[in-house]
């Protein structure tokens, strides 16, 4: 993986997934430093529930997806995105989808939050009580007040937050901004010291 401070000399990103919007918000997010950058999906496991469900378990998928990408062949980056639910006590809607991104170069590693929102009860409670994947109770629930019929995965197009937001906020565009969160360490190394976190 590459040494050097910066993100200009970076080549190839190594991603560990396979869903396109992800890819397309990591591409997106590195492209404004690394304009010929090449992002590879790598089908990874995350090692957390299907719905993960607090920051722990959010943070510890996205390192892990990052972990696991880089196992599987050389690359300048590794990059892990995973999203869960935590609980905001009082908030309208309490379940909030958080997202996390881990960046990797081998010997920093650094994390980036997106921003959250809050997920509707109907779905977001069996989701946090039961462990469902919440893609599929969300779009099940969007379809039946919305009558709108069977449409591909929102996790596959423009997300939950899309469908929430009328795709003002894309899942890409939200990917994005984890991955840009994740980033200073790497463009400003001497304010983060010599390393970040253990990769």
């Amino acid at each position: 993986m590459s040494r050097g401070p910066g993100l200009a000399g970076i080549r190839c990103v190594r991603v560990g997934s396979t869903n396109p919007p992800k890819l397309e918000g990591v591409r997106a997010a590195l492209a404004a430093y690394a304009p010929d950058v090449v992002v590879e999906p790598v089908a990874v496991s995350s090692g957390v529930p299907d719905q993960p469900v607090g920051f722990a378990e959010i943070v510890a998928g996205a390192r892990r997806r990052a972990e696991e990408a880089a196992r599987g062949g050389a690359c300048d980056l590794a990059v892990g995105y995973e999203d869960g639910l935590v609980e905001i006590p009082g908030a309208e809607g309490s379940w909030f989808n958080v997202g996390c991104a881990a960046v990797s170069d081998g010997r920093r590693l650094s994390l980036g939050l997106s921003s959250g929102f809050a997920y509707p009860p109907g779905c977001a409670l069996p989701a946090a009580e039961r462990r469902e994947p919440i893609g599929e109770l969300f779009d099940a629930l969007f379809r039946a007040e919305r009558g709108a019929c069977q449409g591909p995965a929102s996790a596959l197009s423009v997300g939950n937050v899309g469908k929430l937001t009328g795709a003002v906020l894309t899942r890409a565009e939200y990917t994005r901004h984890a991955v840009l969160c994740a980033l200073p360490p790497f463009l400003h190394p001497h304010l983060y010291g010599a390393r970040g976190a253990s990769p």
